[in-house]
């Protein structure tokens, strides 16, 4: 069989030079095989800082999703027979080739994803704290017994895998959301179908070989590489119990509406519009730094990104008035690269349009560019990568488009607002409701605030603020952010990959002398408590 590894190790080392004369041809990895699409068909794979191509992912039918899901259902009775703490040894196993294999696996998101170094490490550190996550599973998800009634009635329950789920992740995270999914239902003793973005697929790729050396055996992990087809095929089909997406909300939509037609458990997560508050005692050099890192880090690619600064108070005041500039100053100084400090390119010419088209609408609506990062495809042009560098727009029309919609780049909107109560009805209003963050060094200034966002992730002079584990990642209910179940990581996914079994038992009584005579004693003795007698006991009655 074809292994990914050696090929993709070459082209792994120089992410801006010419990677044509190796190119990495993305197959299948289905029954602990790698195996060509059914199609024969493949789509290339683009190194967005230079749109050199560098591979080939395979185009899958819902003949090759079927043969991935059928694998997967064959594993599924071995696999959950296993007690969790066997399931997760494998997982500690893999734990460890992440670890060791760390900047192999970093050098291949900037290859094909284009974050800078040290972001494509944190891309794969924060995906591997959810595999260590999952690694204690033996321990979080043991199951409750209580005695309930009297004589000797019990419940009890216990947590049983679902059987084959499926797991689609978007491009900007090639390491980390894939990871979000599969460590935990994999310990938990589902079998899984991984279908990666066709527009990274090598990370992945080069995951399943790691996943095959920490001993998970063939079936248990299935990969299947392509566009709609594969989604649509893995949504409906008969044999997938659970389905986890993460992409845009027009297609996360789509996909739980489709996924409640069947009647099947779903959490797909959507975009976002992140709002940031900062206030008059806020810090500025603090407050302006993680701006700057919230919005531009990773080119704005991420659906935690801030989008929108309020600036809280009297637009002339020196203070927020300097909050800005050093905001502007700051990501001025951002250089265009991949190496530690430097600002990638973003994915693909068709996000490069998208950013470029609310930029210019911005314009249009009378917003002025305090700083334009059009400049990069100018100085960026001898590359052919998708550049533009970190934006400010200052937006005097809070019903500007860039002010409502999502940008997914590496622009800022600024507005300023006189009240704590008009910025909060800007951000409330917004049909968005992933994260949102207030600047100020005031404790009840801030939790004035975190009781009327709206939103289900909340930073405190914190504009990234994501939840590492134990703690959950996901956005809110009845929003554009979030649809579906429960959340996508945490005690969500434990709860999501997994059906809870409740068990009321009762035993005859031995026919003990002894037994029978401290029984009754017992029954008598609690019906009395109190004089209340427990009604609520029927079992044996009528």
């Amino acid at each position: 069989d074809e292994k990914p590894k050696a090929q993709i190790l070459e082209i792994a080392h120089d992410t801006m030079g010419d990677a044509s004369e190796t190119m990495t041809t993305c197959n299948n990895y289905i029954d602990g095989r790698i195996v060509p699409p059914a199609s024969n068909q493949y789509l290339d794979v683009v190194n967005p800082a230079t749109s050199a191509p560098i591979g080939k992912v395979a185009l899958s039918t819902t003949a090759d999703v079927d043969a991935a899901v059928s694998a997967a259902h064959a594993a599924f009775p071995s696999w959950k027979s296993k007690t969790t703490k066997s399931r997760a040894a494998h997982m500690l196993k893999f734990h460890a080739l992440v670890r060791t294999h760390a900047a192999e696996l970093a050098r291949l998101i900037v290859l094909e994803n284009g974050k800078n170094f040290a972001e494509a490490l944190a891309d794969v550190a924060k995906g591997n704290e959810t595999v260590e996550y999952a690694c204690t599973l033996p321990q979080l998800s043991r199951g409750n017994i209580d005695v309930v009634s009297g004589g000797g009635i019990t419940c009890r329950d216990r947590r049983d895998p679902l059987g084959v789920v499926a797991s689609i992740a978007p491009f900007n995270f090639p390491f980390m959301v894939p990871h979000w999914t599969l460590p935990i239902a994999l310990v938990a003793g589902n079998t899984i179908v991984l279908k990666p973005s066709e527009k990274v697929p090598l990370t992945m790729y080069r995951v399943v070989e790691m996943l095959e050396e920490a001993g998970f055996p063939k079936g248990v992990v299935n990969l299947v590489n392509g566009t709609r087809e594969a989604v649509e095929g893995l949504i409906d089909h008969p044999l997938v119990r659970a389905v986890t997406f993460v992409g845009s909300s027009p297609v996360a939509e789509i996909v739980s509406r489709r996924c409640r037609e069947l009647n099947k458990r779903c959490t797909a997560l959507g975009g976002a519009k992140n709002h940031l508050i900062a206030l008059p005692d806020c810090d500025v050099e603090g407050t302006s730094s993680d701006v700057v890192v919230s919005y531009a880090g990773c080119a704005g690619q991420r659906c935690m990104a801030a989008s929108v600064l309020l600036i809280v108070g009297d637009e002339e005041d020196t203070h927020q008035k300097a909050l800005l500039q050093n905001v502007i100053e700051k990501a001025a100084k951002i250089q265009p690269g991949t190496e530690q400090g430097k600002m990638g390119p973003v994915i693909d010419d068709h996000s490069l349009k998208k950013i470029l088209s609310y930029i210019e609408r911005s314009e249009k609506e009378g917003a002025t560019i305090l700083l334009d990062g059009r400049s990069w495809m100018s100085e960026m042009a001898n590359t052919k990568g998708n550049w533009i560098g970190p934006t400010v727009i200052l937006h005097g029309n809070k019903a500007d488009g860039a002010m409502n919609e999502e940008v997914f780049g590496p622009v800022l909107s600024v507005h300023h607002v006189s009240t704590w109560q008009e910025a909060i009805a800007i951000e409330n209003a917004n049909p968005f409701g992933n994260a949102a963050a207030i600047y100020t060094t005031n404790g009840g200034h801030a939790e004035w605030f975190l009781t009327r966002v709206r939103a289900a992730m909340l930073g405190v002079n914190i504009g990234i603020p994501v939840p590492r584990e134990p703690f959950s990642f996901g956005g809110l209910y009845g929003t554009k952010s979030k649809y579906g179940d429960m959340d996508i990581t945490g005690d969500g996914a434990i709860e999501f990959f997994t059906n809870r079994i409740k068990i009321t038992s009762k035993w005859p009584v031995p026919s003990v002398p002894e037994y029978i005579t401290g029984l009754v004693k017992q029954q008598q003795g609690q019906e009395k408590v109190n004089g209340i007698v427990d009604h609520a006991n029927f079992a044996g009655r009528m």
